[in-house]
């Protein structure tokens, strides 16, 4: 069986984050041959063109870890309407210098949850934006843009029962995107 290693990339820096406890369950739905590793975006310096040449060590780490892995999951928070700076500071980093990105050609599916009514609509829309001039191919279908409630997850951390089926599938429809489209 082929093993297949996912990153998990959480939009959020915030220790009791929503989308990190959202990320955390919706990982234990995926199939036994993914292994999922959350891929560190906190430590990213603010991306500057003046160092292409010579990269920060945690950029490199970054996108080091990044080409080990077949698939990427985004999960994000909406800030102001937009995805999270943090968010978009590393997508910047990982793919400089021009023709050395270490995201194209990773399939990649987004879910994100938050307080607001419309979940997180409107970062999801602009993530797709820069993940289609990335070349990153990402799961159309189902969208996840989900309101927090007590019953999403679990005291163990587990899905609620009311979200299970519905993410189940989307960790099904994007395990057999990533296994379509990896390289």
């Amino acid at each position: 069986m082929t093993q297949y290693q996912i990153g998990v990339v959480v939009g959020s820096l915030r220790r009791e984050s929503f989308n990190r406890k959202l990320a955390n369950g919706v990982i234990r739905l995926g199939p036994p041959e993914f292994a999922f590793r959350e891929l560190e975006i906190g430590d990213q310096p603010l991306y500057n063109q003046d160092t292409d040449r010579d990269q920060p060590e945690a950029v490199k780490r970054l996108k080091s870890e990044i080409r080990e892995c077949q698939g990427i999951l985004f999960v994000t928070p909406e800030y102001n309407r937009s995805m999270p700076g943090v968010l978009k500071n590393a997508l910047d980093n990982a793919s400089r210098p021009y023709g050395d990105s270490a995201w194209a050609g990773k399939p990649c599916g987004i879910m994100g949850v938050s307080s607001g009514q419309i979940g997180t609509a409107c970062a999801q829309q602009h993530l797709r934006d820069s993940l289609a001039y990335l070349d990153m191919p990402v799961l159309g279908q189902p969208e996840v843009y989900i309101t927090f409630s007590d019953e999403l997850i679990n005291a163990d951390g587990s899905i609620g029962a009311g979200s299970r089926d519905f993410l189940k599938g989307w960790m099904d429809r994007f395990a057999a995107w990533v296994k379509l489209h990896a390289t």
